[in-house]
């Protein structure tokens, strides 16, 4: 039985998985910070899946890229679990989250490019072609434009199928470029019942709570605006 979280955007999720089947998996209220409504969130998923915390064998939390603030908030909740449970937590990325979903319903022959809102005009990307686990091209971080350039000879004209909330967010930069070689699904998948999969494919990787790395990609803003501030100096 595993409890997976996905803080990496604004809604998030949560999903319960038992035996590779999803037994709930709900999204958060974006208009509340992950802070407030986790707890809630938690309880709500346990109660639509029908069971309790003390039922949970395995962890599992998209550790990003995505939002500095909720990796944090929602490393720290699983964290909190795991203690308090003894269990172990596997760290999933969000990329090869939404490229592994993707993949499974993209058709034969085509690439996934998973984007991720990064802000201020950029987005973190990758591209897979048949698993996440040799990405075409590794997570990079960079403006939307810049980021398909860079993947063109990768892409060499084959079917592409972008997904995430970056891909929605600069789909007409995608089409523009692109055009009939690109598909942009909406809406952005949930993460957390693919995270509880990726889990329970590979429970070696668990590790133990103090052990999870957050997934960058790029410094934390708070870094990069430190290290402005040093170079005016």
């Amino acid at each position: 039985m595993i409890l997976a979280l996905d803080t990496t955007t604004r809604a998030g999720s949560v999903a319960v998985l038992r035996n590779h089947d999803v037994l709930a998996e709900v999204s958060g209220d974006a208009a509340i910070t992950h802070g407030q409504r986790l707890p809630g969130d938690i309880g709500r998923v346990l109660d639509l899946a029908g069971v309790t915390l003390e039922a949970i064998d395995l962890l599992a939390v998209v550790a990003g890229p995505g939002s500095f603030t909720g990796l944090r908030v929602g490393i720290a909740a699983m964290q909190g679990l795991a203690f308090s449970r003894g269990l172990r937590v596997v760290p999933v990325s969000a990329l090869d989250a939404i490229g592994r979903q993707t993949l499974a319903s993209a058709g034969s022959g085509a690439l996934v490019a998973a984007w991720i809102d990064a802000q201020r005009g950029e987005v973190f990307a990758a591209l897979y072609d048949g698993d996440v686990e040799n990405p075409l091209m590794p997570p990079t971080s960079s403006d939307p434009q810049a980021t398909l350039a860079a993947s063109r000879h990768a892409l060499a004209n084959r079917p592409v199928v972008f997904a995430g909330d970056g891909a929605i967010r600069y789909r007409d930069t995608i089409l523009r470029t692109l055009g009939s070689h690109a598909v942009v699904l909406e809406p952005a998948p949930l993460l957390a019942a693919e995270a509880a999969r990726m889990a329970a494919d590979q429970p070696g990787r668990a590790v133990a709570p103090h052990a999870i790395v957050p997934i960058y990609v790029r410094r934390p803003d708070a870094e990069l605006a430190r290290a402005r501030a040093a170079r005016s100096t």
